[in-house]
């Protein structure tokens, strides 16, 4: 019989003299992973209410001010930047809500920051509705209740 060789035996465990490896899909998601599924799972709402949507490609790492999400219906233009979390709050650079701002007014369309805490629904904000804690820019659960619209809301 062959030995095999493993670099983890973590999820692994011998029985009748045959090696089997049990691989669990146990990796936590990482914060561009979860960002990219966030924004999925809201181009898939968007269209789903009869609304066109898309990722743009290279957000938050080009030259160019460009939002995570473009959606678009009947003469009403949005320009989205996403944030999904685990926490209770949610920072923002204040350099990427400002090139939201800039596209938005160059694109002529309106600016909003998507947030979605830990099994909560989807709440959009003004960017001007963001506190300030300094040098970066912060939402919290209780803010986004207060200051947001539901995803039904914004539709409307």
């Amino acid at each position: 019989m062959a030995l095999l060789q493993v670099k983890s035996l973590k999820n692994a465990y011998f029985k009748k003299e045959t090696f089997i490896l049990l691989q669990k899909h146990t990796r936590t998601m990482g914060n561009k992973e979860k960002g990219s599924n966030a924004e999925r799972e809201l181009i898939h709402a968007f269209w789903a209410k009869q609304w066109t949507a898309c990722r743009v490609a290279g957000s938050g790492s080009m030259k160019y001010p460009a939002p995570d999400v473009i959606a678009n219906r009947q003469g009403i233009n949005l320009a989205i930047e996403c944030k999904a979390t685990s926490s209770k709050y949610q920072y923002l650079e204040k350099r990427e809500v400002e090139e939201l701002i800039t596209y938005a007014q160059i694109a002529g369309a309106r600016p909003l920051v998507a947030v979605r805490f830990f099994r909560k629904e989807w709440r959009f904000l003004n960017p001007e509705d963001l506190s300030d804690s300094g040098k970066n820019l912060s939402v919290t659960e209780e803010l986004a209740e207060s200051k947001g619209i539901t995803f039904e809301e914004l539709i409307k």
